[in-house]
């Protein structure tokens, strides 16, 4: 993020003190009026003192009613969020928290560990697609799944009678520590990318506990915290909500939660980008490419405009490089670029447009994209908004 030095006026010399005449009865009163009438003018100047943190038992008390009829164990979901909110130090009004159950609703049905139907064919068929790409034959494969492992069942076995991600998690770790095989066909990163009851990226919780404290009942192997109850909503809700936007709809956060954060925002200026140079731009919010610094079509489209920009080369692969920051919506790039494709429109183009990616699993067996995502959550989580304003 960018941060702007504060411009400060150069301090005036001090006039020479001189000693009062003024009794000092009188000076302390005349002191209490000072400080008094400072105080009513800060408080003119900085707006309304902030409002009182809400107690954590009126925040779960308001979960449990929140959440749906046939929720199982209220009480547990209502702690683990308020929990979450108040470690990350975050705002548990009525919106977050039924964006935060829209999400939960959407990717498990307010379960945990959600059952996935058919994973143990799904896991083989990915070790077998695995094997083909390195070349290894089947025969092998399957020979290494026989093996014995930890919990004393073969491999096959547990993959056979896997029901959940977090299971499935669990046999791959092991399937890499244990057996070189599994090394040589993972290359010691597991498969199962996301996890636990918002579904979030293992790859996000990572960082986001390397980067930030998390609460001492969070601090075994990340992984294994993400596929809980606690742990994945703690990481979700900061995928979620844990970063600041200038969005005017909850939508696009739900897309970003979904593509990454201000996918939105880069799609947007993706679409101005494109108008403004004339190219053809696909609006998935990846404004570069990050393999051997290679140039991307969006960097290619901006390096075209750069006459009429005012920068150069070099300017503009830093600015697309803050793409995953707020401080890129405050960058030369991102203003001019906005402001030519404006005027080329005759209208203010949207800041913020739903990224155009199909998404791609080894769960998903239809046409899925990240605008069905953002738009199924919006529909649960303005589901709720209307139950809130039914609550007494």
């Amino acid at each position: 993020m960018n941060v702007r030095p504060i411009s400060r006026t150069p301090a005036r010399s001090a006039p020479p003190r001189t000693t009062s005449r003024v009794p000092a009865g009188r000076r302390r009163a005349w002191a209490l009026v000072a400080v008094t009438v400072f105080a009513l003018l800060a408080g003119c100047a900085s707006g309304p003192p902030p409002a009182a943190k809400r107690p954590p038992e009126a925040v779960r008390a308001e979960i449990e009613r929140l959440l749906p009829p046939k929720t199982s164990d209220r009480a547990g979901w209502a702690e683990d969020i308020q929990r979450a909110f108040s470690a990350l130090d975050l705002d548990p009004g009525t919106s977050h928290l039924c964006a935060v159950l829209a999400v939960a609703g959407q990717e498990s049905s307010f379960d945990p560990d959600p059952v996935v139907p058919g994973l143990g064919r799904i896991a083989l068929a990915e070790i077998d697609r695995r094997a083909g790409e390195h070349h290894v034959p089947a025969v092998l494969v399957h020979a290494a799944l026989r093996l014995e492992s930890p919990d004393g069942r073969s491999y096959r076995t547990r993959i056979d009678a896997v029901r959940t991600e977090g299971e499935l998690s669990r046999i791959y770790e092991d399937l890499i520590g244990s057996v070189p095989l599994g090394r040589r066909l993972f290359a010691d990163a597991n498969p199962v990318r996301t996890g636990g009851p918002m579904q979030v990226s293992v790859a996000f919780a990572e960082r986001w506990a390397h980067d930030h404290p998390v609460p001492p009942e969070l601090e075994g192997p990340v992984r294994r915290e993400v596929f809980t109850r606690r742990g994945g909503l703690h990481f979700g809700i900061a995928h979620l909500l844990a970063y600041p936007v200038s969005y005017d709809r909850m939508l696009y956060r739900f897309a970003d939660y979904n593509a990454g954060w201000y996918a939105s925002r880069n799609a947007a200026f993706q679409n101005a980008l494109a108008l403004a140079s004339g190219r053809t731009l696909a609006l998935d919010g990846d404004l570069v490419r990050y393999d051997n610094g290679a140039v991307g079509a969006t960097e290619r489209a901006a390096d075209a405009l750069a006459p009429a920009l005012g920068l150069d080369t070099r300017a503009i692969r830093r600015a697309l490089e803050q793409g995953e920051q707020p401080g890129f919506e405050t960058s030369d790039l991102y203003r001019s670029v906005f402001a030519l494709a404006d005027r080329k429109a005759g209208r203010t183009l949207p800041r913020a447009m739903l990224p155009r990616i199909r998404l791609e699993s080894p769960k998903i067996t239809r046409t899925l994209t990240t605008a069905w995502f953002a738009e199924r959550v919006e529909q649960r989580y303005r589901q709720c908004l209307a139950t809130a304003a039914r609550s007494p």
